[in-house]
């Protein structure tokens, strides 16, 4: 996985204060595999355009498309791999705003943006603080695929007090 980032430190080693507003960082890419749209779609999203190549193809997208929620599931991969804190992430209250732009195609690479909307101390909570985010994802293309705003809340540096 290629990274392009601004944290200086990696996730093992991020808290909250290395989280700024503005800061953006690009993870990726993940190959899409026809296998993977199938195997994925059987389980947790059973429509023919998921899962059958030849309805499909007969249909309005041409071929098998992922699921959402499979693309939503490649992002938090990247997501994990690249941009979380491994040891200070405590949660994820939830999303908004949550799209998906265009269709995600087998052969598909995938890559996901992510920018730093708001960072603040919690006020009840002072051991840590809650983080505000845009991901996009795109394909190989350039075309976003996927994108959402979403929150985690990260502890506190030990020496930030």
């Amino acid at each position: 996985m290629t990274t392009e980032t601004g944290f200086k430190l990696p996730a093992a080693d991020r808290w909250f204060e290395h989280y700024r507003p503005g800061d953006r960082c690009r993870f990726g890419p993940v190959e899409v595999t026809e296998q993977e749209i199938i195997e994925f779609a059987r389980r947790y999203d059973p429509q023919s355009f998921h899962i059958d190549p030849q309805a499909a193809a007969a249909g309005p997208y041409g071929s098998v498309i992922a699921s959402g929620w499979m693309t939503a599931a490649l992002m938090m991969r990247l997501l994990v791999d690249g941009f979380l804190p491994s040891r200070a992430g405590l949660a994820a209250p939830g999303c908004d705003e949550l799209r998906w732009l265009h269709p995600v195609r087998p052969g598909d690479r995938l890559w996901l943006r992510v920018e730093v909307l708001s960072a603040r101390p919690s006020q009840s909570k002072p051991d840590r603080g809650i983080v505000s985010f845009r991901m996009e994802g795109e394909n190989q293309d350039g075309v976003a695929v996927y994108r959402t705003i979403a929150t985690g809340i990260y502890l506190r540096a030990p020496s930030a007090g």
